[in-house]
């Protein structure tokens, strides 16, 4: 199953012309810890993909470096909306169509939005559809492709 979800999102990064690497690993890529450590990369480097979901189930990416967390009361006043909840694993394969835990921070529909931290980084590590795989991408790259708001989202 892996392999389909990686496979999808190469041929989604091939489609849109999107400059990135795409890494597949034989361990887990999970944590911040786990994805530092397969890339040989800083854990600095590694941004992680959080799905929320507001009052009328619309899907909100809010896209942190690996050590913060996001505050969805941040979430909810930039968006305006009235509240705003983690989404559940089921909800984001079927939302994003990647399991939690390999999350790319692009490649479907949802308001995407990046903590002002993340731009700190030239290049970063996010999900590469899968727990086992990575895309390395320059931060102006990820942004173009996901067309996101730079905000901070971090608490």
């Amino acid at each position: 199953m892996t392999h389909t979800y990686e496979q999808q999102f190469r041929s989604y990064l091939q489609k849109q012309q999107i400059q990135a690497d795409h890494l597949s690993f034989e361990q887990s890529c999970h944590s911040v810890e786990e994805a530092a450590q397969a890339a040989q990369a800083d854990p600095e480097d590694i941004v992680k993909s959080i799905c929320l979901l507001d009052e009328e189930d619309r899907l909100i990416v809010a896209i942190v470096k690996g050590a913060d967390r996001v505050s969805t009361s941040r979430v909810a006043k930039t968006l305006e909306r009235a509240t705003v909840r983690m989404a559940t694993p089921d909800e984001i394969l079927a939302r994003t169509g990647y399991p939690c835990g390999g999350t790319p921070a692009l490649g479907y529909q949802a308001t995407f939005l990046v903590d002002q931290r993340v731009t700190e980084r030239e290049t970063v590590f996010t999900g590469g559809g899968s727990e086992n795989s990575l895309l390395k991408i320059k931060t102006t790259e990820l942004l173009r492709a996901n067309q996101a708001q730079i905000v901070r989202v971090r608490r």
